[in-house]
């Protein structure tokens, strides 16, 4: 058995474009990325890639998933063998084992600390726009002074850590929070006499979110001029959460970034605040602290290309210049973007529009050697220090992977200094002859600790593992069994998958539901309510699994999108194939498409899930009496008068659901 701790590394490190690209010959076409199909001959592309969703999808022959998917699919490999491929290629290392006691209590303490920290979110943001301290100090500085409007607050979560020093700690542990979960998430502090007390206190208050959306980790704004009281709190390292590994803004950004093909790289996270207020939303700053490997490989996910706009103060100069290289090394393009005197990016949002801070960007951004050779001026008659800036630079193209693009910047250096190129070059190959020998020591030690992982050992006596159901060629009409229930299936299981865990904001009177309005039910629960009062599930095995398989998750309390790159990477592939599908595909309603309906989507939803529910309700009467129908001619006549009162019944019930869908339908 892999453990999940590597699992889990193995599927954050797989991109699935560098893990495609490395069988298909990829082009880019919008957000997406396109090719002919490798598992069925054609001449005209239909195989999409959707870094952004980390999904494959052929509109062809129908096969869809995630990374480890698409090696199954086109290596012929296991679940586990696919792993090991990703494994190898990414170069980490695999230790099977059995999940000890041990280990299920540490993964289960780590659910607990997610869960702690998600109640300290919804505290903090109730103390900041339900209390009067929070409103007056924390909100006001946020309006005011931030500029930031009540949409980009809920977005980003913001909230405010309250002036008491127990606060956080006293609400949490009224909960049922354990002190010790409260210290071990870094939300508090306990002393040698064990006093715990909050962390965060008088402060503004940004969650940080884990590439899934959850929150991990806290960074805290104190709004005193004091100069004995820092600027910023940040969270402390924990189980839930490594700063190496973690971009701030990332899990709303990525959409964006993957769609414009850039990502810009600020320093703060009030910069990536106000610059996504103003409309450039893909934008990610790192956590309280200097830009990594890691980091950088998470962007990678969704582009290649990077924009660095980092102050303009001597720190941020060398900050930038750290970065360029290790940016690079990755084989990533970078450029960079210098705000005038006295501005970030921040203040230079709250000063234009979002057309003027375009068109400064497009006029401002510049790559690395412009930039290398602006922040480092060096006097004409000072010919070691020209000398030494060359050798810099040189030594920072070194670090391209690809060879044109490194022939292409050696142009620009002599060019621009007036250097023969093949000095340049005989700096750069010097370099990389260091390099290359650095790595492939490195690749050896990598090559030994993964090799016996790569060799499972073979016991001839044991039982031949279970095969995988297939994943259909055609599509889902491959898998379904009962094609009368199937559309209205699919249909129920989409808005789970899309949708599960958005909440449905009834009207009070509403007919279908009449709780508080506290305790509004989500899309998955109204579903499961509706579905288990009628004391039926899905008739087509491959739905009922997905739908099974969602709702274990769901009731772990993960969040939608993490429930659905789980279903993506399950070893059950039916599961993972029937999640890519309905994923990928676009949701067209019954009646009406959803840009033609001009409602909003908590609108849309209370309209349609309720519809789709009776809709599948008259489907499973309907085919109840197709049953019905076929058992009259065999039955005996003493069952015949029986089977005739129940299709009776029927009918009566079906012309009621077929009412009440024809008073849903929006003109």
């Amino acid at each position: 058995m892999i453990p999940q701790e590597t699992v889990d590394r193995i599927l954050d490190a797989a991109r699935i474009d560098e893990v495609v690209g490395d069988f298909v010959t990829l082009r880019r076409r919008g957000a997406n990325l396109v090719a002919c199909c490798p598992f069925h001959n054609e001449k005209t592309p239909s195989f999409y890639v959707s870094p952004s969703k980390g999904i494959f999808k052929c509109f062809g022959c129908g096969k869809a998933g995630s990374a480890v998917g698409f090696v199954m699919e086109h290596e012929h490999y296991t679940y586990v063998e696919a792993l090991k491929y990703l494994a190898n290629k990414y170069h980490i290392e695999v230790k099977e084992k059995e999940e000890t006691v041990e280990e299920i209590a540490a993964r289960q303490r780590t659910e607990s600390l997610m869960l702690v920290s998600e109640f300290a979110q919804k505290f903090f943001v109730n103390s900041l726009l339900h209390t009067d301290e929070g409103r007056s100090t924390g909100l006001n500085y946020l309006h005011s002074k931030r500029g930031l409007d009540d949409e980009t607050v809920e977005r980003f979560g913001l909230g405010w850590a309250p002036s008491g020093r127990t606060a956080l700690t006293d609400a949490a542990m009224a909960e049922g929070f354990k002190a010790e979960y409260l210290v071990e998430a870094g939300l508090c502090i306990q002393y040698e006499d064990g006093r715990v007390v909050d962390r965060f206190h008088s402060r503004v208050m940004f969650p940080i979110h884990s590439l899934a959306g959850r929150v991990i980790a806290y960074s805290g704004r104190t709004l005193s001029s004091e100069s004995n009281i820092a600027k910023y709190v940040n969270s402390p390292e924990t189980p839930i959460y490594v700063k190496s590994r973690a971009l701030y803004g990332i899990w709303l950004a990525k959409g964006d970034i993957s769609k414009s093909d850039k990502c810009f790289l600020a320093e703060g996270n009030v910069d990536v605040v106000s610059m996504h207020q103003l409309g450039l939303r893909n934008v990610v700053a790192s956590c309280g602290t200097s830009l990594t490997e890691e980091q950088i490989r998470i962007i990678k996910k969704f582009t290649n290309n990077i924009t660095v706009m980092y102050d303009g103060d001597a720190a941020g100069i060398h900050a930038a210049q750290r970065a360029i290289g290790m940016i690079l090394k990755e084989g990533m393009n970078v450029s960079l973007v210098l705000f005038p005197d006295g501005d970030d990016p921040d203040s230079f949002c709250r000063k234009h529009t979002l057309e003027e801070v375009r068109d400064f960007i497009s006029r401002n951004e510049m790559d690395f050697v412009s930039y290398m050779a602006l922040v480092n001026p060096v006097a004409d008659n000072d010919p070691l220090g020209r000398a030494n800036l060359i050798n810099v630079i040189a030594d920072t193209v070194a670090l391209i992977p690809d060879a044109v693009k490194r022939s292409v910047f050696v142009d620009a250096v002599s060019q621009r200094f007036g250097v023969e190129t093949r000095i340049i070059f005989e700096r750069i190959n010097a370099d990389r002859r260091q390099m290359r020998e650095d790595e492939r020591k490195e690749e050896e030690r990598a090559r030994r600790r993964v090799e016996a992982g790569l060799q499972p050992d073979y016991d001839p006596a044991a039982p031949a593992p279970e095969a995988p159901r297939p994943v259909p060629a055609q599509g889902l009409q491959a898998l379904e069994e009962n094609r009368t229930l199937a559309p209205a299936e699919r249909e129920l299981l989409t808005f789970i998958l899309s949708y599960g865990t958005s909440e449905l904001d009834f009207e009070s009177d509403s007919d279908y539901y009449s709780g508080s309005e506290d305790d509004k039910p989500t899309v998955a629960d109204f579903i499961r309510a509706a579905l288990e009062a009628d004391g039926i599930s899905f008739a087509n095995k491959a739905f009922r699994d997905a739908y099974d398989a969602y709702m274990k998750e769901y009731d772990e309390g993960y969040e939608q999108e993490e429930i659905v790159r789980m279903l993506l990477n399950s070893p059950d592939r039916t599961v993972a194939f029937v999640t890519a599908e309905l994923s990928m595909e676009k949701y067209q309603l019954t009646v009406k498409n959803f840009e033609d309906a001009m409602t909003t989507k908590d609108s849309w939803l209370v309209n349609f899930v309720p519809k789709a529910i009776l809709v599948y309700a008259g489907k499973r009467i309907e085919d109840r009496m197709a049953t019905l129908i076929k058992s009259l001619a065999t039955a005996p006549e003493e069952q015949q008068t029986a089977i005739m009162a129940e299709m009776q019944k029927l009918s009566a019930a079906q012309k009621t659901v077929k009412q009440r869908i024809g008073r849903e339908r929006i003109d």
